[in-house]
Order: structure tokens, then sequence, then C-alpha cells
């Protein structure tokens, strides 16, 4: 059996949030490969299945994104796997929205999500790292992970998630790489095209390109800070909530 985790915050007010993509991931996973409707269990929501012959139980704790291992790790001991069972999907805040690596262990990066999942279950998880962005400024990632996607956001996000769900049975069977190649296949990238010089491929870590930029990458840049600069306001005012 695998453990699939989407990270996130529960409830309507977060279900958009650029912090809950992992989630959304898992929901289409669930809805593409008719898994039974999600029930409360393991201080979250759970939905089990099959994919590629291999049982497949997936989890969204509800514990909020802080607490997020207090819920995966009663998920592991139910089900007697190891962390090395669990792929976890989570925003990656480093990486261009649409963009979409495989990493196996390694550090945090600081997202507290990932953090509570090593202190209290281990760090060997397989991690899908989903790239929503950087707001720019260190003080504006809470209001901004915690802030919906765009209307527009929908030209890459909507692809990618359906193509993480139709590619999903070779990660599950341990191939992270024909997993990555499939993705790109479908969003229309290019899987074999190398690292860039100043980033080379880690070892344990499989990249698929984005999808092809759709806007003038200065007209994107426009909209993003004229966005932040209309919410910065609120991002003030929601500090200390709990939930980033």
């Amino acid at each position: 059996m695998k453990l699939l985790v989407g990270l996130g915050n529960p409830g309507a007010k977060y279900a958009r949030n650029r912090h809950n993509i992992g989630f959304m991931a898992v929901e289409r996973i669930a809805e593409r490969h008719s898994f039974t409707p999600w029930r409360k269990r393991f201080q979250g929501l759970a939905s089990d299945g099959e994919i590629g012959g291999e049982k497949v139980l997936l989890l969204k704790p509800e514990t909020f994104m802080n607490d997020s291992g207090r819920a995966v790790g009663e998920a592991v001991r139910y089900a007697k796997l190891g962390i090395g069972d669990a792929i976890v999907f989570h925003d990656e805040l480093d990486l261009d929205p649409g963009r979409l690596k495989v990493k196996v262990g390694g550090g945090n990066a600081g997202h507290n999500g990932l953090r509570s999942i090593s202190a209290l279950v281990g760090n060997d998880c397989t991690r899908v790292r989903l790239g929503i962005g950087h707001p720019g400024h260190k003080d504006l990632v809470a209001h901004y992970v915690l802030h919906d996607f765009a209307k527009a956001d929908s030209e890459w996000l909507e692809p990618l998630l359906d193509a993480i769900a139709e590619a999903i049975a070779p990660l599950v069977a341990g191939r992270p790489d024909a997993f990555m190649s499939e993705v790109a296949r479908r969003i229309g990238g290019e899987a074999d095209a190398p690292p860039k010089p100043d980033k080379p491929r880690e070892a344990g870590r499989s990249d698929a390109p984005a999808v092809k930029d759709r806007h003038p990458s200065g007209e994107r840049q426009n909209k993003r800070q004229t966005a932040l600069a209309e919410n910065l306001k609120k991002f003030l005012a929601k500090r200390g909530d709990g939930t980033e």
C-alpha cells in the first residue's frame, strides 16, 4: 500500500489558496481514479482505491498545515507503513508556477507542513513539489500562500492537476522518472531538457518543465506586483492565525 498525502488547510475559506495545491492534487487523483468518497479518518479526510494494481490511501490532513505530521503519523501507524511509503504533494515557493519536481528526503525549505511530518514521522517520504512562484519578499509570503489562485492561473494549474492524476501510476510504482516524463508529455513540455548549468540536477530528484508561458513574462510580473500592492494591507492584518 502507498499513502498519498496532500498538504493544505481545511475548510472552504482556504480551498482555493495557493497553500492548498497539495489538497487539489490528491482530490484530482481521487476523482480521476474513482476512489471511495472522502470520510473522516486519521485526523483528516481519507479516500481508498487502487492505482496500477497497488492499493492506495489518499489523505488530506485537517490538523491545519503546521500540524500535518499528526495526521500523517496516525495514517502510517494504522496502515503499518514506513514513511518511505508516503508520497507528499505540497506547494513550493522556490519553483515557478506550473513547474514540478520530485524529491526524496532532504531539507524542508521552511515549509511548515513538511517540518511537522519530518519531526513526528520521519524525513524519507517522496515529495512532489508543486511550484506556485514567490511573491518577491519574505514578508509577503504568508499572505501570498494564503491567498486564492488568480483566474489566469487556471491556464497552467488545471492542465498540471490533470496530468498528475493521469500520470500517477508510475510514481506509485516507484518510478518517479517515468512519472515526470509522462507529466511533461501531457502538459506539452520537454521531458528530456537538460538542467540549467547553474542548477545541476540533484541526486534523487527529477524535474518536469513548466507549462509553456501564455503571457509575456513582463506582463505577468506587472500583474503580480499590482496584486501584491493591493493586498499588502490585508496581509499585515492576517499574521498569526496559525495556518501558515
